[in-house]
């Protein structure tokens, strides 16, 4: 199925790293996101861009996670940690910000916006400047691996298959996703 034009999506994407090398500092940009957060004008994310498989990655992971909610199935009061959870393929945000946050060694971001907000201005809020080398990439095996995504798991696909394992992980967290308990009384 092909993608959207990118002037009609909600969810936007882009590239970016440290306009200084180290600064901003991890705290800063989750201070940043959370600080930014607070204004709800829609979801606002950054991620380590070694960990985003592309487009059809992000776009796939923000629709698992709307058609969650809808579902009344959401995980996690906060829809951007929810998020990181699609966007890992895990359903335990520790683990999940173990792949795709940012740490001190990150050297290239990638910053999700959801429209109205404005995508150069996110990308200026967290004191990082546009790097679109940074995104987006090919899927490689360092990608996968930091995923989660085995080498044997990747071996019975073709390397231009890659991005379906990504794209598989990301809809196994909708459908390992907490079922509320059945009522007393209710026939099952």
């Amino acid at each position: 199925m092909p993608l959207p034009a990118p002037e009609n999506r909600v969810l936007q994407a882009a590239g970016a790293r440290r306009a200084v090398p180290g600064h901003p500092t991890r705290l800063e940009l989750i201070a940043t996101l959370r600080s930014a957060g607070a204004g709800s004008e829609g979801l606002l994310a950054v991620y380590d861009a070694r960990a985003i498989a592309g487009e059809r990655h992000l776009l796939s992971a923000w629709a698992h996670l709307g058609r969650s909610r809808a579902r009344g199935e959401a995980r996690l009061r906060d829809r951007g940690a929810e998020f990181a959870l699609f966007v890992a393929g895990d359903d335990q945000l520790p683990r999940a910000l173990e792949k795709v946050g940012v740490t001190e060694a990150t050297e290239q971001f990638v910053v999700v916006a959801e429209r109205p907000r404005d995508l150069d201005g996110a990308i200026a809020s967290f004191g990082l400047v546009a790097d679109p080398s940074a995104y987006p990439r090919p899927v490689t095996e360092a990608l996968l691996d930091r995923l989660g995504i085995s080498a044997a798991d990747r071996s019975v696909v073709p390397v231009d298959g890659w991005e379906g394992l990504v794209l598989e992980r990301v809809a196994m967290v909708e459908l390992s996703a907490p079922h509320s308990p059945a009522k007393p009384g209710a026939k099952h």
